[in-house]
Order: structure tokens, then C-alpha cells, then sequence
């Protein structure tokens, strides 16, 4: 729904910049929007400003929706023991965990977290050949939207430390210093649904190694 009402919202400011309304990107230019279509002194033809006016009546219900979801997830966050334990691990939060408990198969069924990870292609499959373990290629099966989540959950994390000049975990505190952001955030996404599946399987919350 997100991806949605962006989508509405870089369509109008299409629209609106064929007639001369330029306004930046993303949800914080809506009220920008929103005020030129509604001043009777901008020059746009009726049927545009009709048609802008539907738009932002369309955004307006997916926000309402959109915010409606997130305090119950928030809510359920709360009350949900599963949840709850996910949200316990760095760069996890209601969505994310929602997300995981909503469309990932039971994690009982992957025999590691490894696997698991694989499966949200994070990491190659492996495969193990006369004793010898091949890597194959990177699974594209699986939920996009959880892998998706991860790495975006893990950039928050990165973006934190390197904010702090360090941190903590020594692994992470390294991994930041000799890597690129994004691949560092990919190396911690993957590390992040390790986390999910060992807590999930064993019914624990997070514990700083």
C-alpha cells in the first residue's frame, strides 16, 4: 500500500508538472500539491484540477489505511509473544515482523538458518556434492517483500553506527569500517534472518553475542 499510494503521488506531480507545478519527490510534497490545487488563483484548466482532486482523495484513503495498519501492527507487537521477540532483534520492527509471521513458512521447516536465508535470497543455495559444498546461484524465490525489509531494516542499523562512530558489536563495528554500506547491509540482512529463524525455533529473545 505504500508502493501504491507513491506511485499516486509521483503520478500527480507528473500531471501537475506538464502545467507548470513542480513539486519534489516523495509523500512530503502531497500538501504542496494539495494547496496549488485548491488555490483558485493557479492556472489550471478544471478538468486537471478535478482530476488532481481525485488523486489526492485516493492518497488521503490509502493513508488512512496505511496508518490504521500500523498501530495494529504496533499493537500486536505488543501482545504478540512472537512478534515480540522478533522486534527484540536490531532492525526489526512491527513491519518486519509482521511480514515474517504473515508470509514466511513455518521456520521449523528450514533445517538452519542458513536455509532460511536462502530461501529470501539473501545467500547462495548450497549443495553438497561428494562431501564438497558447491554454492549455486542466489534464490529469487521466496518473499521479496521480507528480504526487502531486512536490508532496509539493516541500512537503519548501519546508518546508526557509523552516525555513533562505532559500536558494540564487534562484528557489525568491522564489517562497517571494510565494506560498502550497501553490501555491509546485505551481509547484515542475512545475519538478521539467522536471528529470526534461531529465535523462532527456539523460542528466544535476542542476545548480543
Amino acid at each position: 500500500m505504500v508502493r501504491q499510494r507513491t506511485q499516486l503521488i509521483n503520478a500527480l506531480r507528473g500531471h501537475l508538472a506538464e502545467f507548470g507545478l513542480v513539486a519534489p519527490k516523495g509523500p512530503a510534497s502531497l500538501k504542496l500539491l494539495e494547496n496549488s490545487l485548491a488555490d483558485e488563483n493557479t492556472d489550471l484548466p478544471e478538468p486537471v484540477r478535478h482530476m488532481g482532486s481525485i488523486y489526492v482523495e485516493q492518497i488521503a484513503r490509502l493513508t488512512e489505511v496505511i496508518n490504521q495498519l500500523a498501530d495494529e501492527l504496533q499493537n500486536s507487537s505488543k501482545t504478540d509473544e512472537q512478534l515480540r521477540r522478533l522486534c527484540t532483534i536490531p532492525g526489526i520492527g512491527p513491519v518486519t515482523a509482521g511480514a515474517v509471521a504473515a508470509f514466511a513458512p513455518d521456520l521449523d521447516t528450514f533445517e538452519s538458518g542458513r536455509n532460511f536465508a536462502a530461501w529470501l535470497g539473501l545467500v547462495p543455495r548450497q549443495r553438497s556434492t561428494g562431501g564438497k559444498a558447491r554454492l549455486g546461484s542466489v534464490s529469487k524465490m521466496g518473499q521479496t517483500d521480507i528480504r526487502r525489509l531486512l536490508i532496509v531494516g539493516a541500512m537503519s542499523v548501519i546508518r546508526w553506527v557509523v552516525r555513533k562512530g562505532g559500536s558494540a558489536n564487534r562484528w557489525l563495528a568491522a564489517l562497517v569500517t571494510r565494506k560498502p554500506k550497501m553490501v555491509a547491509a546485505v551481509a547484515l540482512a542475512n545475519k538478521m534472518a539467522r536471528m529470526i529463524w534461531a529465535l523462532s525455533t527456539k523460542q528466544e529473545n535476542y542476545r548480543m553475542a
